[in-house]
């Protein structure tokens, strides 16, 4: 206390008139040429005023201290936690505005999944399930695919467009230059959307995605002002990559590889999975055993295949000759008698799996994707039990 005495009382010393209001201090008298006899000092008025600013300043500190503590949101650590495991995209695939938002609500609200942060992965989700004792529910790896494969050299275009060059810029002019009204503008938009590089133009200016990449948080499929990005599973790998519903004939006037609805996948697929609607066939996923039968027929090659490249089957020594290939197989490549090994035609064979999956013994040889087996047995024990 005594050393902010004198630390007050020196600052008040700076400021005393005793020496220096005979220089500022007007004379008075008659004529003004009397000079002032007391000497004025604002001294004490100024030791009063810091006393009182001091002690102010004090109070104020300690109410809003109190107010600080009264009035604090309590912050649930595990919202920190959560968030720290985010892949931090704000991309909004969760549903939510950002990461915070969402590391939030997933926290505080018990009906919000702790598998939303798609960008993040599976390890995420099993991660926040344990800080938020919430279960993961373990999707299947999405990717964003092009439903469009109507480049600029192989469709029409119905005028010149000499404008800014993006999607949504082209389709005001007249719903954009493309003759297909349904097909990809080929401006790159959804490329510079991607907040991770997962999409390139290339070079028939059609987007190029790299499912490695992609994180399925569907920026792209938002900005794309045709509708012609869609964000799929990976077991939809066999798909009708057009949006065209104008009828076959007016297809072919403008695209060279448009859906022109001739039905010919219907006819091939053995599992009744391709149907024809508005003009346009469309693939029942539930039913598709991505054998790649209607992808090799299609006359356009409307369908595409996103499982590359398919090889050829084998049949191994430990075949016991059940015939169940031979009879599954959608091309009848395989033959062979009853209890003997069999032998596939590798010029009739198209590599679909069919035989592979259908195999009692695994008898069947060939590098197929591993997805596409997995998947399709998948379907084959959910039917059985659904089935049953």
């Amino acid at each position: 206390m005594h050393e902010a005495h004198k630390i007050i009382t020196d600052i008040l010393g700076l400021f005393q008139f005793a020496d220096i209001s005979q220089y500022l201090l007007p004379k008075v008298g008659v004529g003004a040429e009397i000079e002032a006899k007391e000497i004025v000092s604002i001294a004490p008025l100024l030791k009063y005023t810091l006393i009182f600013l001091a002690g102010m300043s004090t109070v104020f500190g300690f109410v809003l201290a109190f107010a600080a503590k009264k009035f604090a949101v309590k912050i649930d650590p595990r919202v920190e936690q959560v968030n720290d495991v985010l892949a931090h995209a704000h991309c909004g695939a969760c549903g939510y505005a950002g990461c915070e938002q969402y590391a939030e609500a997933v926290v505080k609200d018990p009906n919000v999944s702790p598998s939303l942060c798609i960008p993040a992965g599976e390890k995420a989700a099993l991660k926040v399930a344990e800080i938020t004792g919430k279960k993961a529910e373990i999707k299947e790896k999405e990717s964003a695919r092009v439903i469009c494969q109507g480049g600029w050299s192989k469709s029409q275009k119905k005028y010149a467009y000499e404008g800014v060059l993006d999607c949504r810029a082209a389709v005001l002019a007249g719903g954009g230059d493309k003759s297909c009204t349904y097909g990809c503008l080929g401006y790159g938009t959804c490329e510079r959307v991607c907040p991770f590089d997962a999409i390139k133009m290339g070079s028939d200016n059609l987007p190029i995605i790299d499912k490695d990449k992609c994180t399925a948080c569907r920026k792209c499929e938002a900005a794309c002002p045709k509708k012609v990005i869609e964000v799929l599973p990976a077991a939809k790998a066999v798909l009708v990559s057009c949006h065209s519903r104008d009828k076959g004939a007016d297809v072919r006037k403008v695209c060279k590889v448009g859906c022109i609805a001739c039905g010919m996948c219907v006819k091939v697929c053995p599992f009744d999975a391709p149907k024809i609607d508005k003009n346009l066939a469309r693939i029942d996923m539930d039913k598709c055993r991505v054998c790649g039968l209607c992808v090799a027929k299609c006359p356009t090659n409307a369908i595409e295949d996103f499982i590359a490249p398919r090889t050829k089957a084998s049949v191994l020594d430990n075949c016991i000759g059940c015939q169940i290939c031979a009879k599954a197989c959608p091309v009848e490549a395989i033959t062979g008698e009853n209890k003997k090994k069999h032998v596939i035609n590798q010029g009739k064979c198209i590599g679909c799996g069919i035989c592979a999956i259908k195999c009692p013994v695994q008898a069947i040889g060939g590098t197929f994707n591993a997805e596409q087996i997995r998947i399709a047995k998948q379907k084959e024990k959910a039917k059985k039990a659904a089935a049953a």
